[in-house]
């Protein structure tokens, strides 16, 4: 293809014999894995004994995975439910035969929801601390995670941005989404957006956590990832293809928008009623 623009159009994965590990898998794995050496480090600083990180990682992983899948198939995709149940649950697909396609949806909304009832679960029968004091930690990790997730979106080519103008320094081609969006143009690179957002978040996140006591005020370090993430989110939509059926439409605003909004206004609750919920620190250590 002789053309002016960057192309962006990488192999998929790795090719191990007849296997292939593709990118986007390999990102969930440096998300949770990287994930868990962050929690690591943060139960030792807040002298939490490491026998509680095992249940949280558990439970994050099955809110996750879950919430991610249904968010996605709830929000965008509700028709598999009678064309392709079990494509809901399992990465396969039953039209026109069985074959494995792994899970090609994921929702961060669903995936957002799950977590906070699997949170509570682990926080009022595991670790018995106030739920505030969990989501304060897991946002850090959540917002690292954020950013190994939309980097194997981008490795995929999909979830990608509206065409942009030929002159924007921004302006990438991806012909691997030819098929899905008709003729190569040069569009925007949503997902190092989101990424590149991401990332900043989880950095001033681990600097308040370290440097300042606010993760003695039970909530507010929560309620600050919720605003700036879903703020990203809610920007960046705006140079987003859309993704499946939009059928949540309000004033122009997408359903990624709109779903972002309700997320948002609860982070600015949570910070505002965080200050009810302050502890010392010898309250903060988990007692044995």
């Amino acid at each position: 293809m002789k053309t002016p623009f960057k192309i962006w159009d990488p192999s998929k994965g790795i090719q191990l014999g007849p296997i292939t590990l593709h990118f986007y898998s390999l990102m969930f794995v440096f998300a949770f894995g990287f994930g868990y050496i962050v929690m690591t480090r943060i139960f030792k600083i807040d002298n939490v004994n490491q026998k509680y990180l095992e249940p949280l990682f558990t439970w994050t992983l099955i809110g996750t995975i879950l919430g991610a899948r249904l968010g996605h198939v709830i929000f965008y995709q509700p028709e598999l439910f009678k064309e392709d149940f079990w494509s809901v649950f399992l990465p396969i697909s039953t039209k026109n035969g069985l074959k494995f396609t792994g899970f090609s949806g994921l929702a961060s909304h669903g995936a957002t929801i799950a977590l906070i009832f699997t949170t509570l679960y682990y926080s009022f029968k595991i670790i018995k601390k106030n739920p505030f004091w969990v989501y304060d930690r897991l946002g850090i990790v959540v917002a690292l995670g954020g950013t190994f997730v939309r980097m194997g979106n981008f490795f995929n080519s999909e979830i990608v941005g509206k065409p942009a103008d030929p002159n924007s320094p921004f302006a990438l081609l991806f012909p691997q989404q030819s098929s899905e969006y008709g003729l190569t143009v040069p569009r925007y690179p949503s997902q190092l957006f989101e990424a590149i957002g991401y990332i900043l978040l989880f950095i001033l996140l681990w600097v308040l956590y370290r440097k300042t006591d606010k993760k003695y005020q039970q909530g507010w370090l929560f309620g600050l990832f919720f605003i700036i993430l879903w703020a990203i989110r809610f920007f960046v939509e705006f140079l987003k293809e859309p993704q499946g059926d939009e059928f949540i439409q309000i004033g122009g605003l997408n359903t990624g928008q709109v779903l972002s909004i309700p997320f948002m206004i609860a982070g600015v609750i949570i910070m505002i009623i965080s200050k009810k919920f302050r502890i010392t620190q010898a309250e903060n250590e988990k007692p044995e």
